[in-house]
């Protein structure tokens, strides 16, 4: 597929989305990374642009350069937006009470701890989904069982294995002190999320090193 092609699908996709803007959106691509640059009005339209972008054949990365300007009738100062990250976070059954968050000048930093990575996952999309927030860093840290590299090994390699939508023989796995190590090639964006998902499903699992590649 050219890199005129592969612009013109990935605009079609985010145009397709009604959830994004996608007016002020410039794509470029070249060799298969496609760039988005311009403006949203919320950091959740950032977010579901690069989605969207990951899901058309052909892309083989995104690098997402969109900025987030906050209208004047969204904007609150930080000890208002903090006010509602806590709410939120603390109305979702997932996120744990360990998990707290600052604010300043609309940008959240999750701090605190959780038990699992989808724990953290889920108070960093409740945050990026709060009006007047521009971008969302997460300093949680895992606090949960450590079994040994080998048993974190082993039970990622038995995952994927059962998972239909991976070829378990196209990803390695390297596990150490929490630390687990991709590598390979897949063939869809999806196929690497799934892996990388699946990666951080295993118990003891403190970090994802992500090495695996979407080829076409």
């Amino acid at each position: 597929m050219s890199d005129d092609d592969l612009e013109l699908n990935v605009s079609d996709e985010l145009m397709w989305d009604p959830k994004i803007d996608s007016a002020a959106i410039g794509v470029s691509a070249e060799d298969g990374i496609v760039t988005l640059r311009g403006t949203v009005g919320t950091f959740r339209q950032k977010r579901e642009a690069k989605q969207d972008a990951e899901r058309v054949y052909g892309v083989k990365s995104v690098e997402n350069e969109l900025e987030v300007r906050i209208l004047n009738d969204d904007r609150r100062d930080d000890a208002d937006l903090r006010g509602s990250v806590l709410q939120a976070l603390m109305l979702d059954s997932i996120v744990t009470s360990t998990i707290d968050a600052r604010v300043e000048a609309g940008s959240v930093t999750l701090t605190g701890t959780a038990d699992w990575q989808f724990q953290r996952d889920e108070a960093e999309f409740i945050a990026a989904n709060i009006i007047g927030v521009v971008a969302v860093e997460s300093e949680i840290e895992l606090t949960g069982p450590t079994p040994s590299a080998d048993e974190v090994k082993h039970s990622i390699r038995k995952a994927m294995e059962r998972n239909a939508r991976l070829d378990a023989n196209s990803v390695s796995v390297e596990s150490s002190n929490g630390t687990v190590t991709l590598r390979g090639t897949v063939s869809s964006f999806a196929d690497h999320d799934e892996a990388v998902a699946t990666a951080w499903a295993a118990p003891g699992v403190t970090r994802v090193k992500d090495h695996v590649l979407v080829a076409y």
